[in-house]
């Protein structure tokens, strides 16, 4: 990992909020099995879960599973949580419909998926391209943007064919791939225009923030105004490789840095670090284009940039543009998520976004979130049920969830409690 500087940020900078799929959750009992052997109704009937609530289930479930597991997403609309379970693994399924959960029988396996994404790598490295698990469909979602044509088109096309029929789709998009440097709030070094994602504590107690690890390969110093003095300077940066991160510290140790977003005359409190879902809604600031929201798409997704290739990262359909690099990615509960590292289209046509996950970020760097709020997502569960029943309108408080993803992106706010 290399090491910078980067500048620091008033006492406004955002920090994102996300669901953890790793976060502790206690699972229901087995279900008894009535006289015939089906599980009695309560036990059966999925549950209504937050999306926080239903990451942390799928967590355990993952665990409890084992090879049966194949992935899982939250059903926004219905607020269940959907388990696949590879198809004849009875048992398995009932255990996830016991714990409140809804199974849906698959035949790829995940370990056969992952297999597939490794044959993509080793075959089909492409500049343009990206592949990602997406458990809707218990397939490899494959990606090619406009610059991959002819032969590299070609021999992208006969990787995926290879992997054989059911495994994989594969998708053209009209953009190009591309970091989002131009450059929450926006931070300048060498002419690059960037988005602060989060302030945090660095391991030793100053104070610092996290964006892109792209971000940093434009400078060192870094300052919150264009041509203004350097108020952070880059401490840890990676990219391309294993993510998309730097840790920039402020250079002023007394700078207050509160844990929140700023989204536009108000703010979202950020309360901890926590993984993404697939299926669930996440808002997205950045410098360019303000405030923008959408679903997550895929996890574990890889990115071949010009640049270089980067794993590990999130797919969405939350639009970006140059500018929005670094910029916070968060639920409206207050969950951080993800930091912009770049995609394809703008948010006139739509496109592709990936994110780099907050909680490695964190884990890489040694830093924790906001006032040493990034301990693993579990620890938010504790003391609740997981599978608690929530009617999907209270507790929710912060970014009202917002369908329309016109120009007016801030009329969806109201500030938390």
């Amino acid at each position: 990992m290399s090491h910078k500087r980067i500048p620091k940020r008033k006492a406004a900078i955002a920090v994102g909020g996300v669901v953890a799929l790793g976060a502790a959750a206690i699972l229901l009992p087995s279900a008894n099995a009535s006289q015939d052997g089906a599980p009695d109704d309560a036990a059966a009937a999925p549950r209504t879960l937050k999306a926080g609530d239903a990451s942390d289930l799928a967590a355990r479930l993952a665990g409890t599973l084992g090879d049966a597991y194949a992935g899982a997403w939250y059903d926004g609309e219905d607020k269940r949580l959907v388990v696949n379970v590879v198809r004849g693994e009875g048992d398995m399924a009932l255990k996830v419909r016991s714990a409140g959960a809804e199974v849906r029988e698959v035949d790829n396996s995940m370990a056969e998926l992952q297999a597939g994404a490794g044959t993509l790598k080793s075959e089909a490295t492409i500049p343009g391209t990206s592949w990602a698990v997406d458990p809707r469909t218990n397939k490899i979602l494959v990606t090619a943007d406009s610059t991959v044509t002819g032969d590299k088109w070609d021999r992208l096309e006969s990787t995926v064919e290879s992997l054989g029929s059911g495994m994989a789709t594969l998708k053209k998009s009209e953009g190009t791939f591309r970091t989002f440097v131009s450059g929450g709030d926006a931070i300048f070094a060498g002419g690059a225009r960037c988005s602060l994602g989060f302030n945090v504590t660095a391991g030793d107690g100053s104070p610092a923030f996290l964006t892109a690890g792209h971000c940093a390969a434009a400078g060192d110093a870094w300052s919150d105004q264009q041509g203004g003095e350097p108020i952070a300077t880059v401490d840890q940066a990676l990219f391309p490789g294993d993510g998309d991160f730097a840790l920039v510290r402020y250079d002023d140790p007394a700078t207050e840095a509160p844990s929140e977003v700023n989204v536009g005359g108000q703010t979202v409190p950020i309360v901890q670090a926590a993984e993404a879902t697939v299926g669930q809604q996440v808002f997205r600031m950045g410098s360019t284009t303000g405030l923008a929201d959408g679903q997550v798409l895929g996890l574990d997704a890889t990115v071949n940039y010009p640049e270089g290739t980067v794993t590990g990262l999130i797919q969405t359909d939350v639009c970006a543009e140059p500018g929005d690099s670094g910029g916070s990615l968060f639920t409206q509960d207050g969950l951080a998520i993800g930091l912009t590292s770049g995609g394809s289209g703008d948010c006139t046509v739509g496109g592709e976004t990936f994110f780099q996950p907050v909680t490695t970020a964190l884990e890489a760097v040694g830093a924790t979130l906001g006032d040493g709020g990034g301990a693993a997502a579990g620890d938010q569960a504790d003391g609740q049920d997981a599978g608690a029943e929530q009617d999907g309108a209270g507790g929710d408080q912060g970014v009202q969830e917002q369908s329309d993803m016109g120009s007016d992106r801030h009329s969806g706010l109201t500030r938390t409690h």
